[in-house]
């Protein structure tokens, strides 16, 4: 399901600000989001993508809970500047104040799951049409950030939500997340973020 060879072509300043105008609506009205999705992590050395599939919860402003159910148990949740990992039972966690690049992050990945990233200061932004969704491709300014990713890509449906996220790496590996069966703004509990 990697998406290989469509053209696009490049938004007019018009349309790049209409696009903006319509996540950002979308994002201010976007409380919490459940969503499934679908991981493929592709590393060039290997003949097929990595394969994984899981859960999103999120609730603004910035918990995220990312659950993996296949093809093994392992979640990671942010919140209250915490990075927690659950890999089968072995729990770990990581304040995120006092790492700049996981701060980073985890900002990234609140601002692109909202789909609320455009922020000049921090990067490079073009914008394109692919068929009827809106690709946005994001280049972080900050170069120690950008040892680690060279360029983010959104997808956005036609209601300016984000169907896919992918984070490309200076190797040119990359991965690629694609959302599904979203619901929006249903009500969460602690116990959706529980680690």
């Amino acid at each position: 399901m990697t998406v290989h060879g469509y053209a696009q072509s490049e938004m007019s300043a018009t349309e790049a600000e209409s696009l903006r105008s319509k996540v950002q609506i979308a994002a201010t009205n976007t409380q919490t989001i459940s969503s499934d999705f679908t991981q493929y992590k592709h590393i060039d050395f290997l003949s097929n993508d990595i394969e994984s599939k899981g859960t999103l919860t999120f609730e603004a402003p910035d918990k995220v809970k990312w659950e993996y159910s296949t093809p093994f148990s392992y979640s990671v949740i942010f919140k209250n500047k915490t990075l927690y990992i659950n890999d089968e039972g072995n729990k770990n966690s990581m304040d995120l104040g006092s790492n700049k690049t996981f701060k980073q992050l985890n900002e990234l990945i609140t601002s692109s799951i909202r789909g609320d990233m455009f922020d000049a200061q921090r990067f490079t932004i073009s914008y394109f049409t692919k068929d009827d969704r809106s690709v946005v491709h994001f280049l972080p300014k900050d170069e120690q950030f950008s040892e680690f990713i060279q360029v983010f890509h959104l997808t956005f449906n036609t209601k300016g939500e984000v169907e896919e996220v992918k984070m490309i790496e200076p190797s040119g590996d990359y991965t690629q997340i694609v959302f599904s069966n979203r619901i929006l703004n249903q009500p969460l509990s602690d116990a959706d973020f529980s680690h």
